[in-house]
């Protein structure tokens, strides 16, 4: 079982550091007397949970005053976990200040984009540069670690909690400056990069350089003045944020130096550099909570993207609801069988823990209609109750046997935060071009094949690339150096490379590339892009793709075939029709594909159709919810996660594994197997 190795080679996967499989979530007793906490641990314990997430937001608690602090509620917890013999994965408590440390301090807290500085109140509430918040928060993290990190069933330290949000205060604009520093040297190197000539912005001295807010160069969060100071300001606010991480890392370390370290991120959050932070991260572990209405696949999508971020190791699903959430705009409970189907989802994309939020629900504060395993009723005899019993009696039958899987895909996607942060930038061509949007529509026509799709970063070698049949890259506007290269020479030797619209145009500063759309894969694609229509909302255009009749939305691009085929083309009555809408281009032993419009899905499917052919990947008919995904294992066996993700019973055609047994299921496999609403079938294949 092998994994990308950042550096280039290959490395054995690290697998996860567990003994056996975790399944619990957030626990606050804390939040309660002594005497419910018994009754916690009959409820939990009798549901098969064996883990539990503690000490998440209790700064106050555990330091009331500047040089206090009082351990004796979490020595309790602690105390009263292991007794009944709970893993314990154990938080630093850092996301929410404490109201002293604010009060006294006021520096520690944020200033907003409008450039309000912040009270007391709320979480996320520190800033990142600040040095009391990170002098007081590596301290807290040390004495928890010194006090707590010997302990056998403290299996992970979970640091501070869902980092997110940017600080635009007078110490963060300072910070920015000297990042500013290290990165380019000197103001002329700076302004070259952000093209400062645009409407005078030319800088003679460091400290003219100010955040880019609303009273400075911002116009609205998503877009402004200068794009490259724009980008260069969000990686700062990423690694001033994981510098709070590192800070807290290296004072757990210097009294544990075993125990390995997370903290949970958000599947596709915009503010953070993923591919940076899980470099810091000995397992990555993250928080899912889709809307009623999200799609499977998009879920899925997430999981992969958690999986990519360490190539491919396993990640800990650190929170999901068991009913539903709060804080959306429509909170749907989760339908019977629903929690367990999610579950299961997980697991097949690579979680090795089912983690809830949360294990108690809580009375007050604006969490206290979020849904939990042991709800407002206090008694163990709700639905929630009954359906974690039995998924945690199942977990509990299955052992270690579905941990440490590996995923083999066919197909890798690039996912790059540099990208994300510069096609939302962008001043143009259509409001409704969205990143994660755009490559959502891409994977869920391979997943609706069942064909497995790594989520990969920008710096892989022609090499690493290599691994995949197919390379996906839609709307890469942003090319970093070394990209276009690696992808020109894995395509040369054999690979197949897919993009799209709006790729190719900016360098890593965000500057335009040029020489014709799509820049440095003009030669490559076979194909010149001259202009981008943004197509009305609600409008498409019709595009003939072969045989069939499929339409583009948003943005069409009026291209001019430089040696490429064309394969579908633009109809209507617009200038452009007739002109190419998809095309191929032989490029060395591989091909270059080029999409210039929002394909639909039946374009979509089209296009992978053309792939399963063209590069024989294998796929695998099911009903459209329900799914099939694979985990390859070091002692030679197979499991095969067949996923009902709707609320609708299925037949699936299962013949091909018919007589192989389950390992979640009723018996050997028949030929075609009916899967309840919601309903999970895992086969084992030796």
């Amino acid at each position: 079982m092998k994994a990308l190795n950042r550096d280039g080679g290959i490395l054995f996967m690290t697998k996860t550091p567990f003994k056996q499989f975790l399944f619990g979530g957030d626990y606050n007793p804390e939040q309660w007397p002594r005497e419910v906490w018994a009754d916690d641990m009959q409820i939990l314990t009798d549901v098969h949970m064996n883990e539990a997430t503690i000490n998440v937001f209790s700064w106050a608690q555990l330091q009331p005053s500047e040089e206090t602090y009082d351990f004796s509620t979490l020595d309790a917890i602690v105390e009263t976990l292991t007794k009944h013999g709970f893993n314990i994965v154990l938080a630093t408590s850092t996301g929410a200040l404490p109201a002293w440390l604010a009060t006294r301090y006021p520096e520690v807290t944020r200033t907003d984009y409008e450039g309000r500085h912040a009270r007391y109140g709320g979480r996320h509430n520190a800033c990142p540069t600040s040095p009391v918040f990170r002098f007081y928060g590596a301290r807290l993290a040390g004495k928890l670690a010194e006090r707590y990190g010997h302990l056998d069933n403290v299996v992970c330290w979970h640091i501070s909690n869902e980092y997110g949000g940017y600080c635009y205060c007078d110490n963060c604009a300072k910070a920015f400056r000297v990042w500013l520093r290290q990165k380019y040297g000197t103001l002329d190197a700076l302004n070259a990069a952000w093209y400062t000539h645009f409407w005078s912005h030319t800088f003679y001295d460091w400290e003219e350089i100010v955040p880019p807010n609303a009273l400075s160069d911002g116009i609205g969060n998503d877009h402004i003045v200068l794009s490259g100071m724009g980008l260069d300001w969000r990686r700062f606010q990423s690694d001033a944020l994981l510098q709070n991480l590192k800070d807290e890392k290296a004072a757990i370390r210097q009294y544990d130096p075993n125990t390995p370290i997370t903290t949970n991120l958000m599947g596709t959050f915009k503010d953070l550099d993923y591919f940076r932070w899980a470099k810091e991260l000995d397992i990555v572990s993250w928080d899912s909570y889709p809307r009623f209405d999200t799609p499977a696949s998009e879920v899925a999508m997430r999981h992969d993207l958690m999986r990519g971020l360490k190539g491919g190791q396993p990640f800990m699903l650190m929170e999901q609801t068991p009913s539903q959430q709060n804080w959306q705009p429509y909170n749907a409970t989760k339908r019977p069988g629903q929690m367990r189907a999610m579950s299961y989802q997980a697991i097949a994309h690579g979680a090795d823990t089912i983690q809830y939020f949360q294990l108690r629900q809580g009375r007050g504060g604006t969490e206290k209609f979020h849904g939990a395993i042991i709800s407002h009723a206090d008694h163990d005899e709700t639905r929630i109750i009954r359906e974690t019993r039995a998924l945690g009696e199942e977990l509990q039958k299955v052992g270690t046997k579905m941990m440490n899987g590996r995923i083999h895909a066919q197909v890798g996607m690039i996912f790059d935060w540099d990208n994300y942060w510069s096609l939302e930038y962008s001043s143009g061509p259509s409001v409704e071009m969205k990143y994660v949007d755009q490559l959502r529509r891409y994977y869920a026509a391979f997943y609706k094949q069942n064909i497995a799709v790594d989520m990969i970063p920008t710096d892989l070698t022609a090499a690493q690339l290599g691994q995949y049949a197919v390379i996906v890259a839609p709307v890469l506007i942003l090319i970093k150096p070394g990209v276009s290269e690696a992808i020109h020479q894995y395509v040369k030797n054999g690979g197949t490379f897919i993009t799209t619209y709006m790729s190719g145009i900016n360098d890593e500063h965000d500057n335009v590339i040029m020489g014709g759309y799509p820049g440095p894969f003009r030669d490559l694609c076979g194909i010149w892009a001259e202009e981008t229509d943004a197509l009305p909302p609600h409008t498409a255009v019709p595009v003939q793709f072969g045989d069939t009749q499929t339409s583009g939305s948003i943005v069409a691009n009026v291209s001019h075939l430089e040696g490429a085929e064309a394969l579908a083309a633009y109809g209507g009555d617009d200038f452009y029709a007739g002109t190419p809408a998809v095309s191929v281009n032989r490029y060395g032993s591989g091909n270059a594909y080029y999409i210039g419009t929002v394909l639909d899905e039946k374009g979509l499917d089209t296009l992978v159709a053309r792939l399963i052919t063209e590069r024989g990947l294998a796929h695998f008919t099911t009903p459209a919810n329900v799914e099939l995904t694979t985990r390859s294992y070091a002692a030679g066996y197979r499991l095969h996660f067949l996923v009902n993700n709707g609320g609708q019973s299925e037949t699936v055609d299962t013949h091909q594994f018919a007589g192989l047994p389950t390992l979640v299921g009723d018996g050997p496999v028949q030929d075609k197997t009916t899967l309840a609403p919601y309903g999970v079938l895992v086969i084992e294949e030796q």
